[in-house]
């Protein structure tokens, strides 16, 4: 399922128009991204948790060449899927 399909399936399910269920989807992950970029978590209940989690620097090498890289600290956006979301696909 791509965003088109789930815009479908939240606008039939909803019984509202495609362009209402756009407008709703992106506003849900506009609030999820906004509130991860402040730091904060975001929890579903019954379907899982989004939060940010740091990766720290660290050294590599290049596949290719085999070179010494450095590999620059970052933020990374997590998912912990909740109970019922993984009942459900068990």
């Amino acid at each position: 399922m791509n965003k088109n399909d789930l815009i479908a399936a939240a606008a039939n399910g909803a019984g509202i128009t495609k362009a209402q269920a756009a407008d709703a989807v992106d506003a849900v992950f506009d609030s999820i991204t906004s509130t991860l970029k402040m730091g904060g978590d975001v929890r579903l209940v019954g379907f899982g948790t989004f939060a940010v989690s740091h990766r720290k620097a660290t050294r590599g090498r290049n596949p290719a060449t085999g070179a010494p890289i450095d590999i620059p600290a970052s933020n990374v956006p997590k998912f912990k899927a909740g109970k019922q979301l993984k009942d459900a696909v068990n």
